[in-house]
C-alpha cells in the first residue's frame, strides 16, 4: 500500500467535531495531526518557522537541489520555470514573469519551496535550507545584492518584492460585467474606420523592416572592417579555464561549430561584434538602444557586463546575475577569443 493511500485513510478517519458530533464519524483531530496539515505562509508572514538562511549558503543548496532544472542563476534548464530577470518587463508584448519580476508576495516562494521542491522529493527541506534557498533566488533577481545577506523569520517582510503593487482584487462584476452586459451593437456602430496602430511587434510593415534591416547591416559591415592589424596569442590556460567558467552561461548561449541561438544568442565573433547585431535572434529593447547609442562588444564593454549584467543595462533581460571574480571573466573572453578566431 503506498504511504499517500495510508494517509488518505487515516484522514478520513478524523473529522472535525461537527462532523464527528453530526454524523457520528471518527474524531476531531489533535493539534499534532492539525500542526502537520497547517504549513502554509501568508503574506503578512504568519506561519513561518524559525529559522534563517544566507545566500552563501543558499547557492550552495541551489546549486545542489535546484540547478538542474532551473539553472545555476535561475536562467531555467530547457522548457523548466525561469526564476531571475525579467524586471521591467511587465508592460512589454512579451513579459518575463520571474519571482523577481512578478511575484508579489516572498511569502509564496517560500511556501512553495517549502512544499512542493525539489522536484522528485518534495518537502525535503529544512526550514534553514529553504529560507537560504529564497536568499538566494533573492540575490540573483537583485532584490538583494549583498552575498552575505541573511533571510530569516525576523527580517522576512522588511524587503518587498518589486511587483507587490501590481495585484489587486477582482472587480470584474463591478467594471466587466455592466460594460459587456448591454445589448450588442450589430449595425452602423462607428462612423468611420482608421488603423491607429502598425504592426511594430512583429516587424511586418514594411519600410520599417527593410530600413531596420539595412541599419543591423551597416553595423555588422562597420564592425567587420575594424579588424586588428594582428591577432594575439591565446593564453591556453587561460583558454581552459574560461571553457570550465562558460558551463555557467551554456544553458542560454552557443558556441563552437554549427552553433545557433538558445535562450541566447550565439556567441561565436562576439568580440569586435555591433550589439544586438546576430542573424535571427530577438533582442530586448534595452539591448536595441544600446545598439542604437553605437555599442560595439570589445574586452572593455564585454568585461563591464560580464562583471554585472544589469548595472550596465538595466532592462536587459539576461537573468545571469554576472560573475564576481576578474579571474573568471578573464578567462571567458580568452576562451570566446577563442571561438571567434
Amino acid at each position: 500500500m503506498s504511504k499517500f493511500l495510508k494517509v488518505l485513510i487515516a484522514v478520513s478517519f478524523i473529522a472535525s467535531p461537527v462532523m464527528a458530533g453530526s454524523l457520528g464519524l471518527g474524531r476531531a483531530a489533535t493539534p499534532d495531526e492539525v500542526a502537520a496539515w497547517n504549513t502554509d505562509i501568508r503574506p503578512d508572514g504568519m506561519g513561518l518557522p524559525v529559522g534563517s538562511g544566507s545566500v552563501a549558503d543558499g547557492e550552495e543548496i541551489f546549486a545542489e537541489k535546484c540547478a538542474a532544472c532551473h539553472g545555476d542563476f535561475g536562467e531555467a534548464v530547457g522548457r523548466w520555470p525561469v526564476l531571475a530577470g525579467g524586471h521591467g518587463s511587465l508592460s512589454d508584448a512579451r513579459p518575463v514573469k520571474t519571482v523577481g519580476s512578478y511575484w508579489p508576495y516572498l511569502s509564496t516562494v517560500y511556501d512553495y519551496v517549502y512544499r512542493a521542491m525539489p522536484f522528485g522529493n518534495a518537502a525535503s527541506l529544512t526550514a534553514d535550507e529553504t529560507y537560504a534557498i529564497v536568499a538566494y533566488i533573492m540575490y540573483v533577481n537583485d532584490t538583494v545584492d549583498d552575498e552575505s545577506f541573511v533571510l530569516s523569520n525576523k527580517n522576512f517582510l522588511d524587503i518587498p518584492q518589486e511587483n507587490v503593487d501590481g495585484f489587486f482584487m477582482d472587480d470584474r462584476d463591478k467594471v466587466e460585467y455592466p460594460k459587456f452586459s448591454q445589448v450588442a451593437c450589430m449595425t452602423d456602430c462607428k462612423a468611420t474606420v482608421e488603423i491607429t496602430k502598425r504592426a511594430a511587434v512583429v516587424d511586418v510593415t514594411p519600410e520599417e523592416t527593410a530600413a531596420a534591416a539595412a541599419e543591423a547591416k551597416m553595423k555588422v559591415a562597420t564592425a567587420e572592417a575594424a579588424e586588428p592589424e594582428a591577432t594575439p596569442a591565446l593564453d591556453a590556460e587561460l583558454v581552459a579555464a574560461g571553457k570550465k567558467v562558460f558551463k555557467k552561461c551554456k544553458s542560454c548561449h552557443k558556441v563552437g561549430e554549427g552553433a545557433k541561438n538558445g535562450v541566447g544568442p550565439q556567441l561565436n565573433g562576439i568580440l569586435g561584434r555591433a550589439a544586438a547585431s546576430q542573424d535571427g535572434f530577438k533582442y530586448s529593447k534595452a539591448m536595441k538602444a544600446e545598439a542604437d547609442a553605437g555599442l560595439v562588444w570589445d574586452e572593455a564593454k564585454l568585461r563591464t557586463f560580464l562583471k554585472k549584467p544589469k548595472a550596465m543595462i538595466k532592462k536587459t533581460k539576461m537573468s545571469f546575475n554576472g560573475l564576481k571574480k576578474d579571474k573568471q571573466i578573464d578567462g571567458i573572453i580568452e576562451y570566446l577569443k577563442s571561438v571567434s578566431q
